[in-house]
């Protein structure tokens, strides 16, 4: 069977939570090995959505979502400060374009209160045209603590000061197998290396779930089906003539897999547009198809009828990993610690889809209180 290499903890994932996970772990006397099958830090989910810090505002209120929503908005904004890490606090707009829509922005407000988002303004047509003279609207929400930051700069930032405090990231190397044992979780590697650890923290995002169901001595209860929703995004060529991010209004009463196609800007001031859900079987499919363009041509000129014709170009594609189906209620992050499941040792991330980003370091912060 060969020999065991022993690690105090081990965290299978280089995604901006797993890395972030894992620098919390270090700075707190850990001795930590990151483990990402792929060949670099961040390929997957981190590096294909919108790079948004949300607010906090849609979550049920006392989920995880909620809560983590908030704090890691403040940890992250606060950490890229101090870090140099490349972020913008560029607000948000969402905008009604429908009476139900109108009716039910106050109710945004009220939400967004009971999760602790207390700056948000509720703006007429023509105060939403003085913050954005192309906008096409009946009102809108004003999101002041919204932002985007540079996910793969803060990824990197994370895995320095990790490797600062004596931790490191393995690339290329997949985990097959996890087993419980009495002193805490071996980890069989696919090349064969054994890794015996006191914690092991499952943080592999569309592959967490697999994962999961590959640990030995975990009951399958615990274990949530995975699904795969896709998000497609289009690019605009030319400058967009927007300062802040925009979304489209929830429509009440409706299924939100999504936040509509919203218009979102890069720190270059480049437009992207996007995601739509596109429910999927596999997480590997990444194609964006032209076809798809089409609506999204409709649903921009609900708030920018000035968008040219031919301006949206395939842009790229991401995978939500969700623990809920397309016609089940959105599931709540699952952290998952031996209190919960028996398994000492074992820490699940699952469902960990947005605002994953925004609430990385308050996931990190969770789990290190896990011990």
């Amino acid at each position: 069977m060969g020999d065991i290499e022993r690690v105090d903890a081990v965290v299978v994932g280089a995604g901006v939570v797993g890395l972030a996970v894992a620098r919390a772990l270090a700075l707190a006397g850990r001795e930590v090995m990151v483990l990402e099958r792929e060949g670099d830090i961040g390929t997957e989910t981190s590096s294909r959505n919108s790079e948004v810090i949300h607010a906090g505002i849609y979550y049920p209120t006392g989920s995880l979502k909620a809560q983590l929503c908030v704090e890691g908005k403040q940890a992250l904004y606060a950490y890229c400060a101090d870090r140099g890490v490349a972020h913008k606090r560029c607000g948000k707009l969402i905008v009604a374009n429908s009476p139900s829509q109108l009716a039910a922005l106050p109710s945004i407000l009220e939400k967004a209160r009971a999760n602790g988002v207390h700056d948000l303004r509720l703006l007429d047509r023509d105060q939403a045209l003085e913050l954005e003279p192309h906008l096409a609207c009946l009102g809108a929400v004003y999101s002041p603590s919204t932002g985007i930051v540079d996910s793969h700069g803060l990824m990197l930032s994370l895995q320095g000061e990790l490797e600062s405090a004596g931790g490191m990231v393995v690339c290329h190397a997949g985990v097959e197998q996890l087993f419980a044992t009495d002193v805490g979780m071996d980890v069989r590697m696919f090349d064969g290396t054994r890794l015996r650890a006191r914690t092991v923290v499952n943080a592999a995002g569309l592959g967490a779930c697999d994962l999961a169901r590959r640990a030995e001595g975990l009951d399958a209860r615990h274990v949530p089906k995975a699904w795969y929703a896709k998000g497609n995004y289009f690019t605009l060529s030319g400058r967009a003539p927007f300062q802040h991010l925009i979304y489209p209004a929830p429509e009440p009463d409706k299924h939100l897999a999504g936040l509509g196609v919203h218009l979102t800007l890069d720190l270059g001031g480049q437009a992207k547009f996007g995601p739509d859900v596109q429910w999927v079987e596999s997480p590997d499919e990444l194609e964006v198809d032209p076809a798809r363009g089409e609506a999204f041509y409709a649903e921009v000129r609900r708030y920018w009828p000035d968008l040219p014709d031919g301006a949206l170009q395939p842009g790229y594609a991401g995978m939500r990993p969700k623990i809920h189906g397309p016609h089940e209620p959105a599931a709540d992050f699952v952290i998952q610690g031996p209190a919960s499941h028996g398994v000492p040792g074992l820490v699940n991330l699952l469902g960990i889809e947005s605002p994953g980003l925004t609430s990385c370091m308050a996931i990190a912060q969770r789990v290190a209180a896990l011990g």
